[in-house]
């Protein structure tokens, strides 16, 4: 008990210490960080905590458990990036100290750590607690409910897990929406014919379970219901039939774009997945909870592979079990045979020595734009790059470091493998957080910010400032747009924006590729400036 209140107490620090650090030292990135972000502060305003609002309008497309949180923190820290991420920097200090618990019940105290040090060193599951994203929570709300699953069969009063594997699951459909039931069903049914039948859950489970999930999940439904109808409800519901129908513009990709992106995203954990057959420990206590694993990471690796709009964290909830099989296996590493340490030991120099060449390749491209743009065949991208701050050679530095640990892993990991990898995984968690400070604020520098400083420009402003041309959050929360819309605006939106009777002045943004085609559609507007590809306008009065 001890030892664990002192991992556990570790565990805390330590993700206090890669999480929060610079949390909100980079503006918010469009859309989906604004865009929550957005929904929270108007919620805020409104004091309407039932129904998301996107400017001040319902927003259909997510339900508000995480909205609430976001809100809930904005009201402690004010409106502002860290306010906005908080929420996932407890999320990720959470899942360590979940992953440190189910390891060491699972197995051992080992493994235990070795799960945390995997997620924690893995560069996609490090990332995205960094983030003001929904899926973070989303994902830990589904992993429990699989835990709770895994310990039902294990207990003989099994009411209670059910009662809680619903309470999870409904959580998970506030956060994001019926995707959890649905990905929730397809593990139910690949778990019936992997397991001939429905032992170990049986009939009973499966209808406390579906309860439960009706019961915390359908008290947002059915409250919204009775005050405002049943119209935002079934609005809702079409909505996420025709996200997983339609491809959105800018977000398509190969049937095996997640694959490629877990590998890649996932390292070094990833390359831990495989063993050969004649390592396999037989009859491990762990066997349900691994087939429970396994189920989860084929099912959402192939539906969303299937889903035809492809973004980088849809399949962000195959890192619970890609990081839990790695470490399952990393933990038996006294058992495999020399041939599978081999192989890890290749992957790790194979895959880790792409990142190497990333991390060297940065700085060097970010010092010769010059001769990169002639290769670009794209005006906006090309301004962008008018906004790249300077790169500094010396962070080439971090490059040599990470391909250096490699090389060292490589060799040491043949006499001493679990101590080589587990201090890897360390070194590789201080990389990532070296490279997301350097970084990020340098990719947002050239993606976005000269468009967020127009925005924050009109902050305090009795003007309607908007995009045109492209889809934006960003006017919305950088301009902190007020709750004094007229009915017309409500009722016609960008073209009431662009006609003559408007009840306060208007200034829109594009990017250079639209400029011409929004000009000959809209003489009445004219550019003001321009600025790192985005080109900001503002609409003649009559008078003028």
């Amino acid at each position: 008990m001890r030892k664990s209140l002192i991992s556990q107490t570790l565990i805390i620090l330590v993700g206090v210490i890669f999480f929060f650090p610079f949390l909100g030292a980079v503006h918010l990135f469009d859309w989906d960080e604004i865009n929550f972000a957005e929904a929270a502060r108007e919620m805020l305003i409104t004091k309407e905590y039932l129904q998301v609002q996107i400017d001040f309008l319902p927003f259909w497309e997510k339900p508000p458990l995480f909205i609430w949180l976001q809100a809930l923190s904005m009201k402690i820290f004010g409106v502002n990036e860290f306010a906005a991420r908080f929420p996932n920097a407890l999320a990720g200090i959470a899942t360590l100290s979940v992953l440190y618990h189910i390891g060491t019940s699972l197995k051992n105290d080992r493994q235990g750590w070795i799960w945390v040090l995997l997620y924690l060193g893995s560069w996609l599951p490090h990332f995205y607690f960094k983030t003001a994203i929904i899926d973070p929570i989303f994902n830990l709300f589904i992993f429990l409910a699989f835990y709770q699953i895994y310990l039902s069969s294990l207990k003989s009063s099994k009411t209670l897990h059910y009662w809680l594997t619903g309470l999870f699951l409904g959580a998970a459909v506030l956060t994001k929406g019926p995707v959890a039931i649905l990905i929730a069903v397809l593990c139910l049914a690949v778990y019936i014919v992997w397991n001939k039948g429905l032992w170990g859950i049986g009939i009973k489970g499966i209808l406390w379970i579906s309860l439960s999930t009706i019961i915390f999940s359908g008290s947002w439904f059915f409250i919204d219901i009775l005050n405002n109808g049943w119209w935002f409800t079934e609005t809702f519901i079409e909505y996420q039939i025709r996200l997983f129908s339609t491809e959105d513009a800018g977000h398509r990709g190969p049937f095996f774009y997640h694959f490629i992106v877990l590998i890649i995203g996932c390292f070094p954990a990833s390359i831990f997945i495989w063993k050969r057959r004649s390592d396999i420990i037989p009859h491990s206590d762990q066997d349900r909870f691994t087939a429970w694993m396994w189920i989860l990471l084929i099912v959402t690796l192939l539906l969303f592979s299937i889903v035809k709009t492809k973004i980088v964290h849809y399949s962000s909830l195959c890192y619970f079990p890609i990081t839990y099989l790695a470490a399952k296996n990393l933990s038996q590493l006294n058992h495999i045979s020399t041939r599978t340490n081999k192989i890890y030991r290749i992957l790790l120099l194979s895959i880790g020595g792409l990142w190497s060449i990333i991390l060297i390749a940065l700085p060097i491209l970010g010092n010769n734009l010059d001769r990169l743009i002639p290769l670009i065949d794209d005006p906006f991208a090309v301004a962008n790059l008018d906004g790249a701050p300077n790169f500094s050679y010396a962070l080439i530095l971090i490059g040599l470091a990470n391909a250096s640990a490699l090389i060292y892993t490589f060799i040491k990991a043949k006499q001493h493998p679990l101590k080589t990898f587990g201090a890897f995984s360390i070194l590789n968690a201080v990389i990532i957080g070296v490279t997301m400070i350097i970084y990020t604020p340098k990719i947002e520098a050239i993606s976005q910010r000269a468009a967020i400083e127009y925005f924050q420009s009109f902050e305090g402003k009795n003007v309607y400032v908007e995009p045109i041309g492209y889809k934006s959050y960003a006017h919305l929360f950088y301009a902190k747009r007020p709750n004094n819309h007229s009915e017309l605006y409500k009722e016609k939106g960008l073209e009431y924006l662009l006609g003559e009777e408007v009840d306060r002045p208007v200034y829109f943004i594009t990017k250079n590729i639209y400029l011409d085609r929004i000009l000959t559609e809209n003489p009445q507007l004219k550019v003001v400036s321009e600025r790192n590809g985005y080109v900001f306008l503002h609409k003649l009065t009559p008078k003028e």
